[in-house]
């Protein structure tokens, strides 16, 4: 694992924090290319009544935009939860080329319940894009968001 894998998580992890205080789900975001983030995100649910919006998928969509670009190979994603099944396709449609995560799915999935149990290496493998993936990077710190948090289903 590399230094600055664990000093992005962190960022991703506190952008997570952000969501919380905000009144969104505790999950948060980064974009990182040449080890500079280029772009925060955070999931805003709540704040913009979208169950679309997600921190990946908030993220990959307005720097896209923003920036005027498709092709997110030479970037890498940092998101303090392994990213669901629709984020995962927005990082394959954008052909990210690496994604870091703290906490799992299944992790998630005992502190949420189980929503769709897909992992996102399942979806890449049936893809034409193929992010790298690096797994459970600061998972304690991760989880820790996670404390006295109840998910409204």
């Amino acid at each position: 694992m590399i230094k600055k894998d664990e000093q992005f998580i962190e960022v991703a992890i506190k952008m997570a924090l952000k969501a919380r205080e905000e009144g969104n789900e505790p999950f948060g975001a980064i974009l990182v290319k040449n080890n500079k983030i280029v772009m925060y995100g955070e999931n805003k649910i709540n704040s913009n009544c979208d169950p679309t919006h997600h921190a990946e998928i908030g993220l990959i969509r307005t720097f896209c935009s923003e920036n005027n670009i498709f092709d997110l190979n030479e970037y890498t994603l940092y998101t303090s939860c392994e990213p669901c099944v629709m984020c995962t396709g927005a990082m394959v449609w954008s052909n990210l080329g690496k994604i870091v995560y703290s906490v799992s799915h299944d992790q998630l999935a005992e502190i949420a319940g189980s929503n769709i149990m897909i992992s996102c290496k399942e979806v890449i493998e049936k893809s034409p894009n193929k992010p790298v993936v690096i797994e459970k990077v600061l998972n304690v710190e991760g989880l820790k968001v996670f404390d006295g948090y109840t998910f409204s289903h």
